[in-house]
């Protein structure tokens, strides 16, 4: 998983597909027709949370964003 902030203050505005994080309506990179939402989008605030559980279940850490 690409270093993504856990919490942005405004996550639909920006693209979250690839490495670019372009602004909602200036798509660069082609990655299909619509921007990719934030992981908090999805699946909620607590998303963080549960990707370390389950890293941790797997018996691997997980690296923290800027890690």
């Amino acid at each position: 998983m690409s270093r993504i902030p856990i919490s942005p203050k405004s996550p639909d505005r920006i693209c979250w597909g690839c490495d670019k994080y372009c602004p909602a309506d200036d798509l660069a990179c082609g990655n299909g027709t619509i921007r990719t939402p934030h992981p908090a989008e999805l699946f909620g605030d607590d998303w963080y949370d549960w990707v370390a559980r389950k890293e941790k279940a797997r018996g691997t850490a997980a690296e923290g964003p800027g890690a």
